[in-house]
């Protein structure tokens, strides 16, 4: 399944981004701990160079521990700072101010010589439904923000301010013209950040089977409660699924439909587990393009 997804108003906020970049101190780069490299726009490369960048590990409560830690420290590698946390869990985002500040100390400094109190302006980006919108109404202590457990709730900038004399602009989630990469593709429809409508779920649950088992085939198994024969087809296993779960049309056929949604959305809600998507290992295979992009 090949997925392409760019709507017309991921244009129009990339270009808000390159006029609001020149305003602003730092990046807040918010990635969903359970895809992060598919998460990193290569489209916004460029944009934020020579930018100090605060790379955040969103949702890491539903993301494996082991490979969180290896993200971290291959983030901490690129720019000196990643944080992670549960921007839904009250506080937790008090770190991204303490990393703003850190990493605009000298600036700070400076203008404190100077008797001047620094208004320090950052520039929060990420995909679809990633957290950005969360992670600032708790930095806040309160709802500024639009939310929404779906991709593409945030449509125009919003300058939020913070008691502390940060700044931050809340940005559309975007993502990239063309996916290079298809595994880089799936792995945002996974966690969300592809809007439903345009997807065909049931195959894409198909290709998540696949994708699931090769990190841990008890994964399926411990949810619904089947059995994985060695033989067993990703259709075979969804079929097991609709059946374990009761999906059935009239007649007694099988709700694939159902099924399927089922298996993606215990995903999205950390009902199948601590899973994250892609390990360090990975980049050099995520960071190819793919042969039938190419032409």
């Amino acid at each position: 399944m090949v997925i392409q997804w760019f709507p017309g108003h991921m244009t129009k906020a990339l270009r808000m981004m390159e006029k609001e970049i020149k305003v602003v101190d730092a990046i807040i780069y918010v990635l969903d701990a359970r895809a992060p490299f598919s998460c990193v726009n290569p489209k916004l490369n460029a944009l934020v160079e020579g930018k100090p960048i605060i790379y955040v590990l969103n949702k890491c409560d539903m993301a494996n521990e082991e490979a969180t830690k290896n993200w971290q420290q291959y983030f901490r590698n690129i720019s000196g700072e990643c944080i992670t946390l549960n921007s839904t869990e009250s506080g937790t985002a008090k770190k991204v101010e303490f990393a703003i500040k850190n990493a605009l100390n000298e600036k700070i400094e400076r203008l404190k010589q100077k008797g001047v109190n620094a208004i320090l302006r950052a520039m929060v980006l990420g995909v679809p439904n990633s957290g950005k919108s969360t992670l600032i109404n708790n930095l806040c202590g309160q709802g500024k923000t639009i939310t929404g457990n779906k991709p593409g709730v945030t449509k125009g900038k919003q300058w939020v301010k913070i008691a502390s004399g940060i700044e931050l602009l809340d940005t559309p989630g975007t993502l990239w013209p063309a996916f290079d990469n298809n595994q880089v593709a799936h792995n945002l429809a996974y966690i969300g950040s592809i809007k439903e409508e345009v997807l065909d779920i049931p195959s894409l649950s198909l290709d998540f089977i696949m994708d699931l088992n090769k990190i841990d085939i008890g994964i399926i198994n411990n949810r619904y409660k089947i059995t994985i024969e060695p033989e067993d087809e990703p259709i075979d296993i969804l079929e097991k699924i609709c059946a374990s779960r009761g999906f059935l049309l009239r007649g007694g056929e099988l709700d694939y439909d159902r099924g399927a949604s089922a298996l993606i959305n215990d995903f999205k809600s950390g009902r199948l587990g601590r899973i994250t998507l892609e390990t360090v290992n990975d980049v050099k295979a995520l960071s190819k393009r793919d042969r039938k992009t190419e032409e």
